[in-house]
């Protein structure tokens, strides 16, 4: 098991070795496992690019986000230009369809309503605004449309665990109601526990996801 220093100083050689993050941007802690992440940031796109950099590292348990953005002078934007910004991203990406997903703006915050068939969809809208400039966060409402029997969802599940996960993930417990499914059990790391979300999301027919999965470390 790794000591919480050598997780602080492995994250900082991550942060300071993907290009996309300013490393003096982030302030990390770390006790028990647990990052905590502190500090102001110019982007939202370079908040959740930290975000994903830190889960990358394994032996983190969980992370704790307590970053803002504040804005500079150059990167301010009004909610109208933001909004129709939003709009425009969401109206030119390839996997959307069109005038399925509908963004509000509020203080340069931008939550994302509509109903879409696939969570990928999802994923992408969410994308397609988060690095735009002037965006302070995003709030992902969007729903799925349930289409397939709770018996169907899970079997796809399961299929999916045992072609793309190790055999400590396949024994992940499986829940599913109506369209909802939870996961439960143990794995080695974050990149397992995000694989068993991703199979789960990926099977037709899941609206949400509730993934309470621990990280146990070998």
């Amino acid at each position: 098991m790794k000591s919480d220093l050598q997780l602080k100083n492995e994250i900082l050689s991550e942060l300071a070795w993907d290009p996309a993050v300013r490393a003096s941007d982030a302030d990390v802690r770390v006790r028990n496992s647990v990052v905590t992440l502190r500090g102001h940031l110019e982007s939202y796109a370079e908040k959740h690019v930290i975000e994903r950099a830190v889960q990358r590292i394994h032996g983190v348990r969980a992370v704790v986000v307590e970053m803002d953005v504040r804005l500079g002078a150059g990167t301010q934007r009004t909610d109208a230009e933001l909004a129709a910004a939003a709009d425009h991203a969401l109206a030119w990406h390839v996997q959307l369809p069109r005038g399925k997903v509908q963004p509000a703006v509020g203080r340069g915050w931008i939550t994302l309503n509509g109903e879409l068939q696939w969570n990928y969809q999802r994923k992408a809208a969410e994308r397609a605004v988060r690095n735009l400039v002037g965006v302070r966060g995003v709030t992902n409402l969007i729903s799925i449309q349930p289409r397939a029997a709770a018996a169907d969802i899970r079997k796809n599940i399961l299929d999916a665990l045992a072609r793309q996960a190790d055999e400590q993930a396949r024994q992940i417990e499986i829940v599913v109601a109506d369209s909802q499914v939870t996961l439960r059990g143990k794995v080695h790391s974050w990149s397992e526990r995000k694989a068993a979300q991703w199979a789960a999301w990926s099977a037709p027919g899941v609206s949400s996801v509730v993934n309470r999965l621990l990280i146990e470390q070998r």
